[in-house]
Formats: structure tokens, sequence, C-alpha cells
């Protein structure tokens, strides 16, 4: 059971892969009012395992809603609980960690109660447990959509001047359509792809996805690809689990925090510049600063907690960052990494 703080944005936080194995909580009363679309989708088949809200859901009143949230959700499989005080909620999992949950529905009343307390306690956690094989694609796809605008929708990138290879996770659509929109052909490998295979389609840059579970249940598979980048020197960026496991790979470690962060409001600062970001953030694991060695450092701090949120390796064109750059809370406050990223390929090239 996890909360998100995010005012907005419903619909990609209930189809983004990270939420894989997890219940959501949402701390905004009023969902639903926006209804929900076909454009809107971070992947096609969602992986949050349910959600519980305040209020009712509300009716859409929006020029874009092309159906109701209540109808997307049946439709999609997806249980929901409402009439629940979420403010309650979010400080129990504030004050004593994300407990597991179960969502149950009798008609009758008749809750077997030991029963339902066994299920959930005897759930494993995400610690340990990798759930990018279960959210990353089937096989190898290309992807050229570019971002949405207000009169044209979604475009096509038709001249690319970068080949880069995203090696997916449970990578989101938007982060996709940021990298074709800074003008890159974007070749889409499954998670268990091996460095050979990534190289193998001669790339200008790879990107690490995000995604859901354990960095280091991950990573006994994706680390020795990552480190394979790395001996390369391609240009290399990572988000979320990406940068987990960009840091894996680095000779540090990684552990489960208390709450997470997840919401579309945390400020985050850039330690190059000074300047504060406001990002939105979907994890629950971290990089362990005291870990990192020798020639990696931190470029981005969060101003909540203090943990890392971007990191560097000196001399190399290798970077990552812990939050969501393409979800637009600032609402474009950390699109320069994408361009970031972009310059790393120039300058190789």
């Amino acid at each position: 059971m996890v909360f998100t703080t995010g005012m907005t944005g419903y619909q990609e936080t209930l189809t983004d892969p990270s939420f894989a194995g997890q219940v959501i909580t949402f701390t905004f009363p009023h969902v639903g009012n926006v209804g929900t679309n076909v454009e809107d989708l971070e992947t096609t088949t969602p992986a949050a395992r349910g959600l519980i809200l305040r209020a009712d859901i509300t009716d859409p009143a929006n020029w874009r809603s092309a159906k109701h949230l209540d109808s997307w959700l049946k439709a999609n499989n997806i249980v929901g609980l409402c009439g629940v005080d979420t403010r309650a909620l979010t400080r129990r999992i504030r004050a004593k960690g994300a407990p597991n949950g179960v969502i149950v529905n009798a008609p009758d009343g008749a809750f077997d109660l030991p029963a339902l307390w066994g299920k959930a306690a005897g759930w494993p956690g995400l610690e340990g447990m990798d759930l990018a094989r279960d959210v990353t694609c089937a096989q190898t796809y290309s992807w050229d959509e570019t971002e949405w605008s207000l009169r044209g929708g979604y475009g096509r990138q038709a001249k690319p001047r970068f080949h880069v290879v995203a090696v997916d996770f449970g990578a989101k659509r938007n982060i996709l359509r940021c990298l074709a929109e800074t003008g890159c052909k974007v070749t889409v490998l499954p998670a268990e792809a091996t460095a050979e295979q990534v190289l193998a389609l001669e790339p200008d840059g790879v990107f690490l996805s995000n995604g859901p579970g354990d960095p280091a249940a991950t990573g006994t598979y994706a680390v020795p690809m990552i480190q394979g980048v790395i001996k390369s020197g391609k240009p290399l960026f990572g988000i979320c689990l990406g940068h987990q496991m960009l840091g894996l790979a680095l000779g540090a470690k990684t552990f489960k925090m208390d709450t997470g962060h997840r919401g579309a409001n945390h400020p985050v600062k850039d330690l190059e510049t000074g300047k504060v970001e406001i990002t939105s953030q979907n994890h629950g694991f971290v990089v362990d600063e005291k870990s990192l060695p020798a020639g990696v450092k931190v470029t981005h701090r969060s101003l909540f907690d203090g943990s890392v949120e971007g990191i560097a390796v000196d001399g190399k064109p290798v970077f990552s960052v812990q939050y969501h750059p393409e979800a637009s809370p600032g609402p474009q406050d950390a699109h320069y990494l994408f361009e970031r990223f972009v310059g790393l390929m120039e300058k190789r090239g």
C-alpha cells in the first residue's frame, strides 16, 4: 500500500509500470474529473493492483475525456475502494512504512478476517522481487512518436539525428516520446537484453528505463549489460530503476525506503547549477550515497530528505536521475536532461 501526492495525472499514474504490485492511495480527494482517454496511457496493460480514494469518482468534465474513470477501471480489471479516510491512511504509511493490504468485496458482508490478515501478511513485499520481467516488452520494437501538442496531438519523428537503444524495464511511453522529440530514432529492447545485443544495433546512445521492483533483483541480469555498455564508451542515460541499476553497475548499493517518493511536487536541487526543479517521482528504493565509489558524483539531491536524485561518472558520458523528467510537473523543469543526453551523443559523434 503506497500513496501518491499528485493532484493530476491519475490515468498516467495508474498505467505507470513502476506501480506494479502496489495498491495506490490518492491523497488528492477529487479523482476522475478529467475522465480517461487513449492518449494518456503510459502502457497498454496497467500493472497497479488497485486504488483507494477518499470520495466517489468524480464525473468527467474535460473535452479530451472519452470514458468515465469508473468504466475505464472496470474495463481494465482494476479494483478500487472509495470512502476511505486517505489522510489517516497516508499518515499511517508515513509513520510506519508501506503496509501489505488486501481489497475484498463481499456482497453478503461476510469477511473471513483471519484469512485476509494471513494473505496480507504472507505477501513477500518488494524487496528481492524482480518485477521488470512482468512489465517489459515481449520483443524488440521501434518508436518514433513525439510529444503531444494542443493542435496536432502526437507527432512523428521523420528525420532522426541519432539512434538510441532503450532497454525496457517498464518504460513509460512519454519517456520514449521525449527521446523522439529531441531527434532520436528509438529501438526498444526487452529487459533481459545483453550488452552484445544492445551494442550490435550500433546505437549512438543507450537509455535505461524506469520500472518496478527491487533494483538488486533485476540487476542480476541487467548490471552485466550496463557494465558492458559503460565499457564501450557509449553515452548512457538512466531514469528511476535505470538510475538505481546504474548505481549498482558502478559498485554502489541500493536500499528500500520506508515510504518512498510518489507524486508530482517533489523539489530537487541540481547541485551544479543551484536550480531547484519541481519533479514527478515514483520509487521505493534509492541509491546509498555512502556506497558510491570514487569517480561517481551526486548531481541532484532531494530537498525533502536529502536522498540521491542524480549521479554522473567523472570523465565518461554516463549519468542518471531518480525522478521522472518526462512527467512534466514543473511543467518542463527537467526536460533539459534529454537535451543533455543528445549533447553527449553530439560530442561523441
